[in-house]
């Protein structure tokens, strides 16, 4: 089950994502997805932690229904 809301400076890939917001932002999931997908390009999952990368498969899985648009 996801949060109501993610802190971004919990994770280290959603925060450089969210570099426009202060660093004490929460984010909705829905908006963590978002900000996920704008910034695919620079997005290094090879690199993410183990958290990061459930917390990204759980927005997909349940955010974007199985679906990642970026």
């Amino acid at each position: 089950m996801l949060p109501k809301t993610i802190p971004i400076k919990r994770y280290p890939e959603l925060r450089l994502a969210a570099r426009h917001l202060p660093e004490t932002a929460r984010v909705t999931p829905a908006e963590a997805l978002g900000l996920y997908e704008r910034d695919a390009r620079r997005l290094d999952r090879q690199h993410m932690s183990a958290e990061e990368r459930t917390l990204l498969n759980d927005l997909i899985r349940e955010i974007g229904r199985g679906v990642f648009n970026g």
